[in-house]
């Protein structure tokens, strides 16, 4: 296996007595585009910000293609392009000379810098709207040029940040389309969203992050192979006793998720037999079925079935 170009070893970042990061292992290989899955507050972009070289690590080890950020910092940095959540650009400024700005920031100058400007306007479709303030930019143009900043001193890894927050489906699709191509072209591409169906159409790999801790990693199908065919979500409109949750269990893997609403979620193999049998079991036993929802094989439901049992077992521990 080739050498990976993201190597990061039990990462931990501490704020006081608040963990953003624990214990963090993963490796991303050359060309990988690579998604980082979790809800806000996960842990996803002080993560980012770690392989960013902009927050160190509380301990922990990093390397970046073949350079620890913390001695090699200006090489690090030249290897990497930062696309921030936020707008990172000068509004009264055209595009273009936002981006003269940051390439000279970068050490581009003269012709070097011209093509450059040619090509990641041409990248992100912005070139017609090169000259005008970018104060009159939609979100999704914004979005765009955003990344084109930070593509202008052509990174081998480009880094985003839930890129397509704010804007409409077009933008996202002709973002998704930039992000396919530069891909495709070499660019090794780190993703963080928390939007399942981003991380299923672009990324090879998923890391599921929850509360500061990666809990899952591996390929959207996977992943999605990892759960059984269904998870069915229920919620009855009475109390339920120990008998009926243990008969329950019979059905496939019974959870209590909310005791005290009656919300139950049932995984199964079967959910034909499993649905049957749930009916059978609530007029047998006298329990009303509220609602009953079916949750098919997907990263949506792999990503439900363990941040919620993450959630459980660390409110368990007592962490």
């Amino acid at each position: 296996m080739a050498e990976p170009i993201v190597d990061a070893v039990h990462l931990n970042k501490s704020y006081g007595d608040l963990k953003a990061v624990s214990d963090m292992t993963f490796q991303i290989e050359r060309g990988e585009f690579f998604g980082l899955l979790g809800p806000n507050g996960a842990g996803k972009t002080t993560t980012i910000g770690m392989l960013a070289g902009l927050i160190e690590p509380t301990s922990g080890r990093l390397m970046i293609d073949r350079c620890d950020p913390a001695r090699d910092t200006n090489k690090v940095k030249a290897k990497l392009g930062l696309v921030p959540q936020d707008f990172a650009f000068y509004p009264t400024l055209s595009a273009r000379e936002n981006l003269e700005f940051f390439g000279r920031l970068y050490g581009l100058w003269a012709e070097r810098l011209e093509v450059r400007i040619r090509e990641v306007l041409n990248t992100v479709q912005l070139s017609d709207r090169a000259k005008e303030p970018v104060s009159h930019f939609s979100n999704g143009m914004k979005r765009r040029l955003n990344i084109a900043i930070g593509l202008v001193h052509e990174p081998a890894i480009l880094i985003l940040d839930e890129p397509t927050v704010g804007v409409d489906a077009q933008s996202r699709n002709a973002i998704f389309d930039t992000l396919e191509l530069l891909n495709q072209a070499g660019v090794t591409i780190i993703y963080t969203t928390h939007y399942m169906e981003e991380a299923r159409r672009l990324c090879h790999r998923v890391a599921i992050i929850d509360c500061g801790r990666l809990i899952a990693l591996d390929t959207p199908v996977e992943l999605t192979r990892s759960i059984a065919d269904s998870l069915i979500f229920i919620e009855f409109a009475n109390g339920l006793d120990e008998t009926f949750i243990n008969r329950l269990s019979d059905l496939g893997k019974a959870r209590i998720t909310n005791p005290e609403q009656g919300k139950v979620q049932l995984e199964t193999g079967a959910r034909e037999q499993a649905l049957k049998g749930l009916v059978e079991l609530a007029e047998e036993s006298g329990v009303h079925i509220r609602s009953v929802n079916v949750l098919e094989p997907s990263l949506e439901a792999v990503f439900l079935h363990l941040t919620r049992k993450h959630v459980r077992d660390t409110a368990k521990n007592g962490e």
